[in-house]
């Protein structure tokens, strides 16, 4: 009888863990953590971005035999309301150009216009020092996509992370520079990507390298950027008037690892941020690409930690991009070993805080 118990004791453990999906973390707040897709055409993925449509979820990122390799490509994958799984990825754009020259795409950026098109932004160029800015919409979820419209000359779109809508209907673009220094600056839209404005470049003391910023927006009105940089360091900045001016920029006291971060504004006003929580050693502006950490903010200044999404240090874990979606629900993007693409739903309303004090990531604070 014992045997027989054991052996059907053993059984429903073998069930409930096959039940379980695959990668799914540790924490009350951790709803789905899952992979876009298995295998794919191509060896390496980077940069994904997340949007949610009418019809449901919508992530796109570049992928090749390498970064920076003319084959590289964007491609997407969705998830529409009701499905179990992402739909295999689809090549959406490639750097073909007219005269048959082929270059590399990089960085797509998805956006959903509140009663409109889903608009995917993307670069094209040999370089992050030369590339282009181009747009591409879908009126079907990200089925199907329009012709690849090049930006107007000097304009780039969001450079990784999504426009925010302001309340006065203008889409902000966070973009940034690489061919003369690092430098951020943001592009205004308020038809939808038809014409764009650009606001002045970011003041900066000479040793302050950021680029890639992420806004967020409070309930005073000021918007916040906090960008990826080359001094060990976040940084920040604030404007006043809706984005056409900024203050200079300033290190916070969370770390960065010269790596991409994201963030968003929650609906209950307090900020929520994704990034790798790395301090390089002293004296370099680069760090491994692991731990992989969620945390929330009620002002964009004290931080505290909430989640680890990936700690093993095995490989990279990089280039997050985070929204939120109608019914309050958290969703995360990010490279995962430059192999695949994570997904991971969270609840942050059951997310546990500890205070990050001095830029120290709490060690209660796990997956």
């Amino acid at each position: 009888m014992r045997i027989v118990v054991a052996v059907f004791f053993m059984l429903v453990v073998i069930g409930v863990k096959a039940q379980t999906p695959d990668g799914v973390k540790k924490g009350k707040a951790v709803v789905v953590s899952e992979f876009l897709y298995d295998t794919a055409a191509f060896p390496e993925c980077h940069a994904a971005t997340i949007a949610e449509t009418p019809k449901g979820l919508v992530a796109a990122y570049f992928g090749g035999t390498k970064e920076r390799n003319p084959d590289v490509c964007i491609y997407v994958s969705r998830k529409d309301q009701g499905a179990r799984v992402w739909t295999a990825p689809v090549n959406v754009a490639n750097g073909i150009q007219g005269n048959g020259v082929r270059y590399a795409c990089w960085n797509p950026v998805l956006y959903q216009m509140s009663a409109g098109d889903l608009l995917l932004y993307y670069k094209v160029g040999p370089s992050p020092a030369k590339w282009k800015g181009w747009l591409i919409r879908s009126k079907d979820g990200g089925i199907s996509w329009s012709k690849p419209v090049a930006l107007p000359e000097g304009f780039l779109g969001p450079i990784k992370n999504q426009p925010v809508a302001l309340g006065n209907g203008t889409l902000i673009c966070p973009t940034s520079v690489e061919s003369d220094g690092w430098k951020i600056h943001f592009e205004l839209t308020k038809d939808g990507g038809k014409t764009y404005q650009m606001s002045g470049v970011v003041p900066a003391a000479a040793d302050l390298k950021a680029i890639q910023p992420t806004i967020l927006l409070h309930k005073d009105g000021t918007i916040q950027a906090l960008s990826r940089s080359q001094n060990r360091a976040i940084l920040s900045t604030e404007s006043k008037d809706g984005g056409l001016s900024w203050s200079p920029l300033e290190a916070t006291a969370l770390p960065n690892n010269n790596s991409g971060i994201d963030g968003v504004t929650l609906a209950d006003g307090r900020q929520l941020l994704v990034y790798n929580h790395v301090l390089p050693p002293a004296g370099e502006t680069k760090g491994e690409r692991s731990p992989l950490n969620v945390a929330v903010s009620p002002d964009g200044k004290d931080w505290y930690a909430a989640l680890v999404l990936e700690d093993d240090h095995t490989g990279q874990y990089s280039y997050p991009s985070v929204i939120q979606s109608k019914d309050g629900m958290v969703h995360i993007v990010y490279t995962w070993h430059r192999k695949k693409i994570r997904y991971v739903e969270i609840d942050p309303s059951k997310l546990e805080l500890k205070k990050i004090d001095n830029g120290v990531w709490p060690e209660t604070v796990k997956k």
